[in-house]
C-alpha cells in the first residue's frame, strides 16, 4: 500500500488532497498543529487518514518526527508540502519578525521536512514530492510580500530539487493553485466585490476552482501516470495565470 504525508491536511486544500488520496486507497498521514481539526478529518475520511499533531515551524524536531512516522507506519512514498501561512499587511508595516515567521513555515520547514524525507525515500529507491505554490508567485499581488517571497522560493526549490533528486527516482513537482473556493477565500472575496470582479475577469473559465481540483492534480502527480514528469509548476487556475 502506498503511504503519503500531507502537511496542513486538516482543512482546505490539504484536506481535499487527503480525501482524494484516501479514496484511491493511499494511506495518508496528515500533519498539523490543531489535533482536534486533524481528528475531525479522520472521522470524516476513515482509518486510512492518520492524524499526527506537530508544529513544523519547530525545525529542530523535524528529523525525530520523520523517524517516528516511518518507524510506526513504514515506508512513505509521497510527500505533499501543503502547510503554509499568510499575512496581509502593507509593505512598510511588515516587520522583520513577520517576514521571518512566514519564511520559516512556508520555506525552511518545507526544506527541512523534504530533506529528511529524501533520506528515507532513497532507501526505497524513489518517491514523489509535491510542493504547493500560489498565484502570488506568478504575478505581483499587493500586501502579501512575505507570502509572495515564500512561494517564489518554493517554485525555485522545486526545480533545484527535481534536477538533483530525479536521478535517484525521486520526482519533485509543484502545483500553483489559482483562486480556489475555500471558506476563507470565499469570505475574503465576498467582502471585497472589486477584488472578486478582478479575479473573475482575468480567469478565462469564469469560475473559482474547488479544493477537489487541486486534489485531482496532486493525485495525478503522485501516481504512476506522472512517472515521466518532474520539475514542473502546474497552474490549476482556470487560466488565471494567462488571463488578460
Amino acid at each position: 500500500m502506498t503511504t503519503a504525508i500531507v502537511t496542513g491536511g486538516g482543512s482546505g486544500i490539504g484536506l481535499a488532497i487527503t480525501e482524494k488520496f484516501v479514496q484511491h486507497n493511499i494511506r495518508t498521514i496528515i500533519i498539523g498543529r490543531d489535533l482536534s481539526k486533524l481528528q475531525a478529518a479522520q472521522e470524516k475520511l476513515g482509518a486510512l487518514c492518520i492524524p499526527v499533531a506537530a508544529d513544523l515551524s519547530d525545525l529542530g524536531a523535524i528529523p525525530a518526527l520523520v523517524n517516528k512516522i516511518t518507524a510506526q507506519y513504514g515506508p512513505v512514498q509521497v510527500l505533499v508540502n501543503n502547510a503554509g501561512i499568510n499575512l496581509k499587511k502593507l509593505f512598510t508595516d511588515v516587520t522583520d519578525d513577520d517576514f521571518q515567521r512566514i519564511l520559516t513555515t512556508n520555506v525552511t520547514a518545507v526544506f527541512a521536512l523534504s530533506r529528511e524525507m529524501v533520506k528515507h525515500m532513497r532507501t526505497l529507491g524513489g518517491g514523489a514530492i509535491i510542493n504547493i505554490s500560489s498565484m502570488a508567485a506568478q504575478y505581483g499581488i499587493p500586501k502579501v510580500i512575505a507570502y509572495t517571497a515564500s512561494k517564489s522560493a518554493i517554485e525555485g526549490m522545486t526545480k533545484a530539487m527535481a534536477v538533483e533528486l530525479s536521478p535517484e527516482g525521486i520526482r519533485v513537482n509543484c502545483i500553483a493553485p489559482g483562486f480556489i473556493a475555500t471558506d476563507m477565500s470565499a469570505k475574503a472575496l465576498n467582502d471585497d466585490p472589486e477584488r472578486k470582479q478582478k479575479v473573475m475577469s482575468r480567469t478565462p473559465m469564469g469560475v473559482l476552482g474547488t479544493p477537489a481540483d487541486i486534489g485531482d492534480a496532486a493525485l495525478f502527480l503522485a501516481g504512476n501516470g506522472a512517472k515521466y514528469i518532474t520539475g514542473v509548476v502546474l497552474p490549476v487556475d482556470g487560466g488565471n495565470s494567462v488571463g488578460f
